[in-house]
């Protein structure tokens, strides 16, 4: 009787989709993927603001870590260098106004040196 009720419990979990974390954007931005991280880009004119998330949805302190963000803008690849903000972020300038949806990616390197890319689409 114990191993039917075991044979149904398996096969009611095996029907559960799996559970994914998905974290949120807090600052009204896009999400990627960069490795360990989670970044959330916000564009608005000429400035780019980088937020780090880690584990469990906790903001990262961006001391220590430098970027690069690359956007396709007006057919031709602008770079825009990060780096650490007093808003607990990594942020930068454009030389032009940002679409809301910049195309590209933004290169982070961490403290220890490791780099990681999120590509936003």
């Amino acid at each position: 009787m114990k191993f039917r009720y075991l044979t149904l419990g398996i096969a009611l979990l095996a029907g559960l989709p799996a559970y994914a974390h998905e974290p949120k954007a807090s600052h009204g931005g896009r999400l990627a993927d960069a490795g360990p991280y989670h970044v959330e880009l916000v564009a608005k004119d000429t400035a780019i603001e980088i937020f780090l998330i880690g584990e469990n949805d906790k903001p990262v302190d961006p001391k220590g870590f430098k970027g690069v963000a690359i956007f396709n803008l007006g057919g031709k690849a602008e770079r825009i260098t990060l780096a650490p903000s007093e808003k607990n972020n990594l942020s930068g300038t454009a030389a032009t106004a940002l679409p809301a949806n910049p195309k590209g990616a933004v290169q982070l390197t961490a403290p220890d040196g490791k780099t990681a890319t999120a590509r936003f689409d």
